[in-house]
């Protein structure tokens, strides 16, 4: 098995090539990231005020959903932590939010206790405020996995096999090869027909004719990692990484 890395213009994406593998082990690989690397998430809020028209259920269902800058090193999983799940600064995150209307609320005005640990996105609106309208609240997050709930998802990733691209004559149809790619794959290189760039290749075959035949690579698979924020996406794979081996060697440690 090799991996690969490969270069992307979207620094939002981190792409790799999985090499001399199954389709089994991609899919865990892909479900471990998802399901399975752990980030920060508001899981509960406590009010002192709100006076706005949102019920204090709305508010914090909004908050819940904010994705958190999130410092694996100085967190653990609340049923991995010494304090045996009953909360302390090694498994929990605060954030204050003080606000008074009349304007928006935006995530930006949650101040969290670890600087490392904060939105995201700060322009996101969780509330409006009318004059004299007053929202205040201490939230606490915690780390948790996509499988418990999407809140904690750290990204959304997927795969494609790479695609063998076959050219018999390279200066045969050019202009019509380089239309016919909805992704974008061909050029036209001084009359003959180039490929641009294989790896955006999706095996839809639209290309496909007398003179071009694509297949599929059916041992590697093109990887696309897009975090929602809390984590960088190599942090990702590196820690998706960590908990397959974990896996096998408790799975070892039993048999």
């Amino acid at each position: 098995m090799e991996v690969e890395l490969l270069k992307s213009k979207d620094k939002t994406k981190f792409n790799f090539i999985l090499k001399k593998s199954s389709a089994a082990f991609a899919n865990a690989v892909r479900r471990i990231m998802i399901n399975e690397v752990p980030a920060l998430a508001i899981e509960s809020v406590e009010f002192s005020k709100n006076s706005g028209i949102q019920y204090n259920e709305m508010v914090a269902h909004r908050l819940g959903l904010l994705s958190l800058k999130t410092d694996l090193k100085s967190y653990n999983l609340p049923d991995k932590c010494t304090c045996k799940d009953e909360g302390c600064a090694q498994c929990q995150l605060k954030l204050v939010l003080k606000a008074k209307g009349p304007g928006y609320v935006y995530a930006s005005d949650l101040k969290s206790d670890d600087p490392k640990c904060s939105p995201v996105f700060e322009k996101t609106i969780i509330t409006k405020l009318l004059k004299n309208q007053e929202l205040e609240l201490v939230a606490t997050a915690t780390l948790g996995r996509g499988k418990q709930h999407v809140k904690w998802s750290s990204c959304l990733t997927f795969y494609k096999h790479p695609a063998i691209i076959d050219i018999k004559d390279k200066g045969k149809d050019v202009d019509k090869t380089v239309k016919s790619c909805p992704a974008n794959v061909f050029e036209n290189k001084g009359g003959k027909l180039s490929i641009k760039d294989q790896a955006a290749c999706h095996l839809c075959l639209a290309c496909e004719d007398g003179n071009v035949k694509i297949s599929a690579e059916e041992n590697s698979f093109i990887f696309t990692v897009e975090p929602w924020g809390q984590l960088e996406p190599k942090v990702i794979a590196k820690k998706s990484a960590e908990i397959i081996n974990e896996k096998c060697e408790d799975f070892l440690s039993k048999l």
